[in-house]
C-alpha cells in the first residue's frame, strides 16, 4: 500500500477524518500537536499511525528548531512515499526545500491570503506561507477560486494545482433527528472582521419583526465583542457563547438551529458549512469566495450579497417561516456530504494527487539523468 505521512500544526479535526478516510487503502502516518489533536483523538481510526507532538509558541525560535529536527527524524523513520502538509508554518515552512528533496511534496492551501482581523495567521509573515507553498510538487485547492487566486498570488502554474472540496466535518456520532428549534438561526466560529457578523446583528430587527421570538446565537472567539454589542438594538434577541466552543457544544447548537448563517465580506471556503451539513441545516452565506460552490443556491441554501443586510434578513425569514423547506434543504445538504464530500470519495480523489507528486518527482529525477522516461504500463 502507498506510505502517506499527513502532518499539520493546526485543523486536527479535518487531518483525523482525512487519515481515517485514506487508511482504508493506505498505509497512513499522521503527525499533530498534542493539545489540538485531544478533543477529535477519539474519532481517528486504530488503523492510522498517530505520532502527536508538542508545538512550542512561536515565540520560542530554538524550541521550534529542535522540534522540526525531530519531526524530520521521524519522518524518515515512517519512510512515506509522499508527504502531505496541511496549510504551513513559519518555521517547519523553512526545511520544506530539504523534505521535498527527498519526498514527493503535497501541500493543501486553505487561504492563500491572510483574511481581514486574522490575527493569528498574521503572526507567520506571508511572504514566509508563500515561500512554504512554492516547496510544493503538487498544491491542492478547495475551490476554482482559489486556484485562481493561488495562480495569481503565487505563481503556481496551473498545472500543478488540482481542486478539491473539504471534507466532511463535524461529529459522526452527533444525533441527526434532534427537532430543531423553530425560531434559532447560528453564527459559528471566529469572530473576525472578514466574517460580516456586523450584517447580521444589523439585519436582526428585520428578522425579529417578522419572526416574533427568534434568536440569534453568536457562538465563538475572536474579536472583542463590545463593539458588536453596542451595535444591538434588542440585546435580548441574542444568545452569546464568547468562549471556545467544544465539540460536544458544538453539536448540541447545531442540532438546535434552524439556520446556519455565514454573512462574511471576503472568504476563500468555510469549515461551518460541512458541519452544517453534518447536521441536516440549511445555510444562508454570501456570495464571496468560494461559498457558491459549497452552498448550492435554492438547494442546500440561499447566497445573498456581501452587505445587503435586508436580503439577508428575508433569506433567513424564510427558512425561519418554511419548516419544510428548511428541513428539505438541510437534507439537500447533507445528502451533498454524502455522495461529494464524504471520506471514501475524497480519498480516491486524493491519492490521485498523490501519485502525480511522486511521478513529477521521478520524471524530474529521469530528466537530471538525461534518460527519457519509460511510458507507464497500462
Amino acid at each position: 500500500m502507498m506510505r502517506v505521512l499527513q502532518i499539520a500544526f493546526n485543523s486536527a479535526e479535518l487531518c483525523v477524518y482525512i487519515a481515517n478516510a485514506l487508511a482504508l487503502e493506505s498505509d497512513v502516518c499522521l503527525m499533530l500537536p498534542r493539545d489540538q489533536a485531544e478533543p477529535c483523538i477519539k474519532w481517528l481510526s486504530p488503523a492510522v499511525d498517530f505520532q502527536p507532538f508538542d508545538k512550542p509558541r512561536l515565540r520560542q525560535p530554538w524550541h521550534q528548531i529542535t522540534l522540526a529536527r525531530t519531526l524530520l527524524k521521524r519522518i524518515d523513520q515512517f519512510n512515506p512515499d509522499v508527504v502531505h502538509l496541511q496549510k504551513g508554518h513559519l518555521y517547519f515552512g523553512l526545511v520544506l526545500p530539504y523534505l521535498r528533496r527527498k519526498y514527493p511534496l503535497v501541500i493543501s492551501i486553505h487561504d492563500p491570503r491572510q483574511h481581514i482581523g486574522d490575527k493569528s495567521s498574521r503572526r507567520t509573515p506571508q511572504p514566509l506561507m508563500d515561500f512554504a507553498y512554492r516547496q510544493a510538487h503538487r498544491v491542492i485547492a478547495h475551490n476554482e477560486q482559489m486556484k485562481e487566486m493561488i495562480v495569481k498570488e503565487l505563481g503556481i502554474p496551473q498545472i500543478n494545482i488540482d481542486v478539491m472540496p473539504l471534507i466532511a466535518l463535524g461529529d459522526p456520532d452527533a444525533v441527526q433527528e434532534v427537532e430543531s428549534e423553530e425560531k434559532l438561526v447560528l453564527f459559528f466560529g471566529r469572530i473576525w472582521a472578514y466574517k460580516g457578523l456586523a450584517h447580521l446583528i444589523e439585519a436582526e430587527p428585520l428578522i425579529t419583526a417578522r419572526v416574533p421570538g427568534a434568536k440569534i446565537v453568536i457562538a465563538g472567539q475572536g474579536d472583542d465583542l463590545s463593539p458588536y454589542r453596542r451595535m444591538m438594538v434588542n440585546p435580548a434577541n441574542f444568545i452569546v457563547y464568547n468562549d471556545w466552543i467544544s465539540n460536544e457544544q458544538r453539536a448540541d447548537l447545531f442540532s438546535r438551529a434552524s439556520v446556519i448563517v455565514l454573512p462574511y465580506i471576503e472568504a476563500t471556503q468555510s469549515g461551518v458549512i460541512p458541519v452544517a451539513y453534518t447536521h441536516a441545516k440549511p445555510v444562508v452565506a454570501t456570495s464571496v469566495g468560494g461559498l457558491p460552490t459549497q452552498v448550492e443556491e435554492g438547494h442546500t441554501g440561499f447566497l445573498v450579497p456581501p452587505g445587503d443586510v435586508e436580503a439577508l434578513a428575508d433569506r433567513v425569514v424564510q427558512l425561519l417561516q418554511d419548516k419544510a423547506l428548511s428541513r428539505q434543504l438541510g437534507l439537500n445538504g447533507k445528502h451533498k456530504l454524502d455522495t461529494e464530500w464524504s471520506g471514501p470519495v475524497l480519498a480516491r480523489q486524493m491519492v490521485a494527487v498523490y501519485h502525480k507528486a511522486i511521478d513529477t518527482v521521478q520524471t524530474q529525477a529521469v530528466k537530471r539523468q538525461g534518460v527519457a522516461p519509460l511510458a507507464r504500463e497500462k
